[in-house]
């Protein structure tokens, strides 16, 4: 978005700092897998889009798993437009939410099960729908 910039020194401040992977739904989903037996790769690059990244990945399997943070992902229950600086903050956001659906496209198009999670979901309720997933897949793979 070239020539548009944050409304602020702080607010631009403000977003570098926010966390890009390892936040704290994702910690805590990766724990609960971890207990159930259930082995991943993090923060893997997307094959042939790049910079972008999964968040939690079953590589044999193929499953490709993403927590999205409710602001900047457009989350249709939590989801707010800032006041300041509003075209801007449209447009970005926009973009987030195109970006992931043709990352999801492109996954989906290789072979792979996306699954996508709201930062306010339950990581219990998130860890058992990645599970009741990866799980089928991993025994078919062990009885090949």
């Amino acid at each position: 978005m070239p020539g548009v910039v944050p409304s602020s020194p702080s607010v631009s401040a403000r977003m570098s700092r926010q966390n890009r992977r390892d936040t704290a739904p994702e910690v805590a989903v990766r724990r609960i897998l971890h207990a159930g037996g259930l082995r991943y790769r993090v923060n893997v690059p997307v094959p042939g889009m790049p910079r972008r990244t999964i968040d939690i990945v079953f590589p044999r399997a193929k499953v490709a798993v993403f927590l999205d943070g409710c602001f900047w992902h457009g989350c249709p229950q939590h989801a707010t437009s800032p006041k300041a600086n509003a075209e801007w903050w449209r447009t970005k956001l926009d973009k987030n939410m195109a970006r992931d659906a043709e990352t999801t496209e492109h996954l989906t198009q290789e072979g792979w099960t996306v699954l996508r999670f709201w930062e306010h979901e339950s990581v219990d309720d998130v860890a058992s729908r990645i599970a009741a997933v990866v799980k089928p897949q991993r025994e078919a793979d062990d009885r090949r």
